[in-house]
């Protein structure tokens, strides 16, 4: 009875040493594979390629970041004058859309800038007598200072349309920049950007001068 069971355990005992050598000789095939598809398909040095290129930037994405900043702050302080100033609800509408707009981009060019170690601009609008293109990248369709506390001082159907004359100034400028940029930068997101204002603010260009009756 004795000997009957050391047989049994003996042949018990080499049935699963046979069994966990085909498993780890199977685990290895498999995962010797796997390995190797996902060096060859996801190398450290391609993902690092791939992350460089996506946040490459030049001098021309930095002009175009910093000087919209400033553009696009002016634009936003424009559109506040109008909450109180505007005599047309169409014009009222259209500098609230232009600053829900504008804002929101603001901070996603202060952001590109940070994170490229540059400075951002110090925000110089609302402050009497300033001149936010000074000591910036020259911006086509900035307003002067003149230009900004004329606006400030009128009200109904003259800021209406003084107000349609400057924005529309100020977005044709505006899609300038844009085009450069598209031009000459290299950062993906700017130009995504840049293609983004060329679409909106030529739109809002078309339908100023028709509230100006100019088409």
């Amino acid at each position: 009875m004795t000997a009957h069971r050391k047989l049994i355990r003996r042949t018990a005992l080499a049935a699963t040493t046979g069994v966990a050598a085909l498993v780890l000789a199977a685990c290895g095939s498999d995962g010797g594979h796997d390995m190797g598809s996902m060096d060859s398909d996801s190398s450290p040095s391609a993902s690092a390629s791939a992350s460089a290129e996506a946040g490459a930037h030049n001098d021309a994405d930095v002009s175009f970041a910093t000087g919209m900043i400033q553009h696009h702050r002016q634009a936003v302080e424009m559109a506040e004058m109008a909450a109180d100033r505007a005599s047309s609800q169409e014009v009222k509408d259209l500098a609230t859309k232009i600053k829900g707009a504008q804002d929101p981009e603001i901070k996603t060019m202060s952001g590109w800038l940070t994170s490229w170690g540059e400075e951002v601009p110090a925000d110089m609008s609302g402050m009497e007598g300033h001149d936010m293109s000074s000591g910036m990248p020259s911006m086509p369709g900035m307003m002067s200072s003149g230009d900004m506390d004329k606006l400030g001082k009128a009200s109904g159907t003259e800021f209406d349309t003084m107000f349609l004359d400057m924005m529309v100034q100020h977005h044709e400028g505006a899609v300038d920049s844009a085009k450069t940029v598209k031009a000459d930068g290299k950062y993906g997101p700017a130009t995504k950007l840049a293609d983004d204002v060329i679409t909106a603010q030529t739109a809002e260009i078309k339908q100023m001068n028709k509230m100006l009756g100019k088409s």
